[in-house]
């Protein structure tokens, strides 16, 4: 082997172990505040505060899930916190007022009956976010920035921006027991993390072993191929907007169990802790690329991340320019890992040449 053939080789074996660090950055990251706040913050890895952190977690994990498929095939929801708002107040209004028939008449649900009318609900409204970028062509931004407003509005205007409080139900109207969902427990563990470890395995399976999950990474690595190929497109998009309005029902539902209340103004930035745990998990802003293990890692660093924080004491208004760093942070290592991967890939062509 000569000279330049070794030099070569040892370049694109350090480019590969660089690579390999740059794939691992949620992990490390992970391990490195964990260790962190572990001497900085008290009582940090006490089992009452692992399970308080758990739960936050959890509510950000759904969102980062279903924003990862979104930003796989190239686009963002920015809709997704008030969705969470909406929800919760559409939930709190049916259990305390049912609807109003007119004449005298009120129509009640039942807690399984109103759970499921509030995840549709999520689902309407991202299927109204695919069809304004599907059909109407307008840009995800846009389109997903405008049903932010028009939701956050509609949770305002159904209570003229009070609170539903005390939704502890009517035993005579079947309304009672929506507390579980946010508060109980199954073998020792909070039901929204069952709920998590349901939705994460199925977005696995999803995006791993079935044709739909091909079809959305095919749309985001290449939509115009992913198309010529025979792809529909728009049902793919279609899909991914319509299951992040699904998770962010469940985060409407899940905090307003857990409060008794529900107040219109919850799940504000929301949508920017779920961009930045789907983007510090490896999911490439510029489609095609991501992983819901990575996410969950993800979510779990951001997690820490603010209660950690909380814990220190630190400002809120801190946290908030905390929170852009690292979503910065991850983007351009992102696209450095891009770089990287191409310069590996020739200077292994030109090896084998």
């Amino acid at each position: 082997m000569s000279a330049a053939t070794q030099a070569r080789a040892a370049k694109a074996s350090g480019g590969s172990l660089t690579l390999n660090l740059m794939r691992l950055r949620t992990f490390i990251a992970l391990i490195a505040v964990v260790l962190f706040f572990s001497f900085a913050a008290p009582n940090f890895l006490s089992a009452a505060n692992l399970v308080l952190m758990s739960k936050h977690v959890a509510l950000n994990a759904f969102l980062a899930i279903g924003m990862t498929f979104v930003i796989i095939t190239g686009g963002i929801d920015l809709s997704v916190g008030a969705i969470v708002g909406l929800c919760g107040m559409v939930a709190g209004g049916l259990i305390l007022h049912g609807v109003d028939l007119r004449f005298g008449y009120t129509l009640f649900f039942n807690i399984p009956e109103i759970i499921l009318i509030t995840l549709a609900l999520g689902v309407v409204i991202g299927l109204i976010n695919g069809l304004l970028i599907t059909r109407l062509n307008v840009a995800p931004f846009i389109a997903t920035l405008g049903t932010l407003y028009v939701a956050r509005g509609a949770a305002l205007l159904l209570s003229d921006g009070a609170t539903f409080p005390n939704l502890e139900g009517n035993p005579a109207f079947g309304t009672t027991g929506y507390a579980f969902l946010g508060a109980g427990t199954i073998l020792h563990l909070p039901v929204s993390i069952w709920i998590l470890v349901v939705v994460a395995l199925g977005a696995a399976y999803l995006a791993r072993w079935t044709p739909l999950g091909r079809h959305i990474f095919a749309v985001g690595g290449n939509e115009r191929a992913a198309a010529l190929s025979g792809i529909r497109v728009d049902r793919v998009k279609l899909f991914v907007y319509m299951f992040s309005g699904f998770c962010a029902a469940i985060v409407g539902l899940i905090i307003s169990s857990e409060l008794m209340a529900s107040h219109p103004a919850t799940g504000e930035t929301f949508e920017l802790n779920a961009i930045a745990a789907a983007v510090l998990g490896g999911t490439s802003m510029s489609g095609g690329r991501g992983t819901i293990g990575g996410t969950i890692i993800g979510a779990f660093v951001i997690g820490i991340l603010s209660d950690g924080l909380v814990m220190m004491g630190v400002s809120a208004f801190w946290q908030m320019v905390i929170k852009g760093v690292v979503i910065i942070t991850a983007v351009v290592v992102d696209q450095a890992q891009r770089k990287l991967q191409q310069r590996v890939a020739l200077q292994q062509m030109a090896q084998l040449a």
